[in-house]
């Protein structure tokens, strides 16, 4: 099974992305986090994606993906499957991933799209500034994040309901409510 959780910031993700690689045993992969841990192993795509990183540049799609597929074809043989939590975050990036899921005999089952208002969001991220301090979570940087969200992303949604691979979720109310939604949903896909 391949879920893709997303969302704006501030939606949710990473909080629902817990409890459902969790209650499904999917491997959670986080794209930041990959890079992250890849740059401090100094492997291959590591070296390769901080010398984008140390001279301010995006690290290119196709060197995501390669990290991506290369945790999705070391998998976990008792994991059930594959969370990618926030990924893909433009069109050209869900294009790739398909093409490279296809490739290994694996294929993405639904995206699903936490939906939370604009305000909402904005309201949530500031909360989340002043309880854990975090630089990013500004008022002029959240309607950055937001505006990028919207000009960059948003397109990934009508790609993947083309597919028949897209499901909308209330991403507003009690953490369990959003969960039991969510679950009810990938229920089906067993």
């Amino acid at each position: 099974m391949v879920i893709i959780l997303f969302g704006p910031p501030g939606s949710g993700k990473g909080t629902q992305s817990i409890l459902v690689a969790e209650k499904y045993n999917l491997m959670h992969i986080s794209t930041g986090d990959v890079l992250r841990a890849e740059m401090e192993l100094d492997s291959e795509l590591g070296l390769a994606a901080k010398s984008y990183v140390q001279q301010g540049k995006l690290v290119p799609d196709d060197l995501i993906i390669n990290m991506l597929m290369a945790l999705v074809n070391n998998l976990d043989k008792n994991k059930k499957g594959v969370l990618l939590d926030g990924f893909p975050r433009t069109v050209s990036q869900a294009e790739a991933l398909e093409q490279n899921f296809a490739q290994f005999g694996k294929k993405i089952d639904l995206l699903i799209d936490l939906e939370v208002g604009y305000q909402e969001l904005i309201d949530r991220m500031l909360l989340r500034g002043e309880q854990t301090g975090r630089i990013d979570d500004t008022l002029e940087t959240i309607k950055k994040r937001l505006q990028v969200y919207t000009d960059q992303t948003i397109p990934v949604k009508t790609y993947y309901q083309q597919l028949n691979k897209y499901l909308s979720v209330n991403g507003i109310g009690e953490i369990d409510t959003i969960f039991n939604q969510i679950s009810s949903h990938i229920d089906k896909l067993k």
